[in-house]
């Protein structure tokens, strides 16, 4: 895992030994950022289910203004603090180790850009998706860009608006805007 571009570029990511974590693979996270280009200089990112923190670095090397990272997992959460700590991005970077569902109760924030890529097949799409709406988390032109795969992919879903959705061998990657 690398940054693919902006002031980082080529910088190498600490990633987890073994199958632990099914990170975003370069192709992908380039397809990704190709897509939403547009939304991220200055952006305020939210990366949920963080893993490495892979995108939202990505973001921020980017222009992205600042990432929040939330992770529930320590392991996940110790691998972004060392990617964090190795790009020195300063204090744009926030890393938690919380659920989502204790980020929401503890923060009122408003992201111009989302990042979702929970462990599939395990129910957290609708329930984060339905959050981010209700609690009105995305900023008037934010987007949410979802990862899933085959056997959980996910199109419309109400109170957002799909801009753009693509199939990269068995991820999808549905890009969501309020509406």
């Amino acid at each position: 895992m690398r940054i693919i571009s902006g002031k980082r570029r080529g910088h190498k990511l600490v990633g987890f030994e073994g199958d632990y974590i099914r990170p975003t693979t370069d192709r992908v996270k380039e397809s990704v950022f190709n897509l939403i280009s547009d939304f991220i200089p200055d952006s305020r990112v939210l990366d949920l289910f963080a893993g490495s923190g892979s995108l939202g670095f990505e973001a921020m090397s980017r222009g992205a203004l600042s990432v929040v990272f939330v992770d529930a997992d320590k392991k996940s959460v110790d691998v972004v603090k060392k990617n964090a700590a190795s790009l020195d991005f300063g204090e744009g970077v926030r890393i938690l180790n919380m659920t989502y569902q204790d980020f929401f109760k503890t923060s009122a924030d408003c992201y111009d850009l989302i990042f979702l890529d929970p462990p599939y097949n395990k129910g957290f799409i609708e329930p984060v998706l339905s959050d981010i709406v209700t609690n009105n988390r995305l900023s008037e032109n934010g987007i949410i860009v979802l990862e899933s795969d085959d056997t959980d992919m996910h199109s419309e879903f109400d109170g957002l608006t799909v801009l753009k959705q693509r199939k990269y061998g068995r991820s999808y990657i549905t890009v969501y805007q309020r509406g």
